[in-house]
């Protein structure tokens, strides 16, 4: 133990490793959906950082789900935790699409938006005692996530119909702390515990119509179809109550140049001839569910932001250049986190410098006192830094973050170093920009703390 002990505080203490080249893409990073002059109107409307969403790129996406292959019908749900601003929320139910939430809180959210409980389904590590209203005021659908929950429902509501999410006892992600299958995941019930399930919906006469399955974000699209024949199986041993089956979300987005998304017609097919085959075997038509969230929003967000600062250590063995951002983990929390890997894009502050070409090697930081605030990680590896080939930029350029959709403004850390929370606006489909969320102000930030007189201390 003492060996132990002794070898963390040294790594600890040990400086963050320098790797350079390591995941940096071949060429330049491009803008995805705006322009260079684009860049420069959000930063003069908008001021910086400012998220930037694509409603064009979140229809197009939301278009790719809703084909999503199926034999016997299909329910495309939002994973709203993804990005939940309502005028996202908004968009999606106009074409169609129904939702999944991580809370009441999310629920309540959508609701404020004008999406109807009826519309959501609620999958939560928390269930409180709003979700028992909502499911009998507001025909909230809700899938049980562990026995306990089960057993709650069952008490509160007895002879309801409900879902059921099992861990299949596999899983896959895109890193280990996004892969939620398998037995080092709590999501969902056990599979080996589907004894017990069968017996709490006997206990209280529930009717078990859903089998719920997620294995992780950025999952391997092979593994993703192992699962789905191991949910079938789930399916038909609950007998034929079970009307639907709701495979989770994950689909891979290629968010770097380098990278490739997962094709949904691809994956889907197999899944689909599965479906047709246990028609056969059961009889019972199954309708699918399928839960994107980054796939639907990853590559539809920007973040626009301002090079407020130069630091360099280049002439040190292993130094760097160092452009510091006016955003950071406050912002875009998933390098830092994960180590995940961000399109960065510099945008001269003057037009008139858009057609050079110089190049040069950035470590990319944040504004936050915090050394872990980084943007240019090594993939996977959020302790090191790996210099990224960028356009040569100088203080008071901008520089966009891509691919920021998804997990970015809803995961902010918005209020660390005091920092507000920054604004969001959507380019709509006739080019223009819209606000959506205003910048918050530090009033906000302390509404809720209690003055209290220093002599109660």
């Amino acid at each position: 133990m003492k060996l132990y002990l002794l070898a963390t505080a040294v790594h600890a203490l040990q400086l963050p490793k320098i790797m350079r080249g390591k995941g940096a893409a071949p060429d330049l990073e491009k803008l995805r959906f705006l322009s260079n002059d684009d860049v420069r109107s959000v930063q003069q409307d908008f001021g910086t950082p400012t998220y930037v969403y694509d409603a064009a790129t979140l229809k197009a996406r939301a278009e790719e789900a809703l084909a999503f292959p199926n034999a016997y019908g299909l329910t495309v749900r939002y994973a709203m935790k993804a990005c939940p601003n309502g005028a996202v929320l908004k968009l999606f139910e106009s074409m169609g699409l129904n939702f999944d939430a991580s809370s009441t809180h999310e629920v309540r959210r959508a609701m404020r938006a004008g999406v109807p409980a009826s519309k959501c389904s609620l999958s939560t590590q928390q269930l409180d005692d709003d979700a028992i209203t909502l499911m009998k005021e507001h025909s909230l659908e809700i899938n049980c996530c562990s026995l306990s929950q089960l057993d709650t429902i069952g008490s509160a509501l007895p002879g309801a119909k409900v879902g059921v999410r099992f861990n299949p006892g596999l899983g896959s992600g895109g890193t280990a702390k996004t892969n939620v299958g398998g037995p080092s995941s709590s999501f969902g019930i056990w599979h080996e515990q589907f004894d017990e399930v069968v017996a709490l919906a006997k206990k209280h006469d529930l009717e078990v119509i859903r089998v719920h399955t997620h294995i992780g974000s950025g999952s391997d699209a092979e593994v993703w179809k192992r699962v789905s024949s191991m949910s079938l199986d789930l399916c038909e041993r609950l007998g034929d109550s079970v009307k639907t089956l709701n495979l989770g979300g994950g689909y891979k987005v290629g968010r770097m140049a380098y990278e490739t998304s997962t094709n949904l017609q691809e994956v889907g097919k197999p899944v689909t001839d599965n479906f047709r085959d246990y028609k056969e075997r059961t009889g019972v038509e199954l309708k699918l569910e399928v839960e994107p969230g980054t796939y639907l929003v990853a590559n539809a967000g920007a973040l626009v932001t301002k090079v407020q600062d130069v630091a360099c250590t280049s002439g040190a063995a292993k130094g760097n250049d160092f452009l510091k951002l006016d955003a950071g983990m406050t912002d875009v929390l998933r390098p830092s986190l994960y180590g995940s890997q961000h399109p960065l894009v510099v945008v001269p502050s003057d037009a008139a410098k858009d057609a050079d070409d110089a190049t040069h090697e950035y470590v990319v930081v944040g504004h936050c006192c915090e050394s872990g605030d980084l943007l240019t990680p090594a993939p996977d590896e959020p302790e090191t830094l790996a210099p990224r080939l960028l356009k040569s930029c100088e203080r008071g350029d901008l520089l966009v973050v891509e691919s920021v959709g998804a997990y970015c403004s809803a995961m902010s850390t918005a209020g660390y170093n005091s920092f507000p929370t920054a604004p969001e606006v959507l380019k709509t489909t006739k080019g223009g920009f819209v606000s959506i969320r205003r910048r918050s102000t530090l009033d906000q930030l302390l509404q809720n703390e209690v003055q209290v007189d220093a002599s109660q201390l």
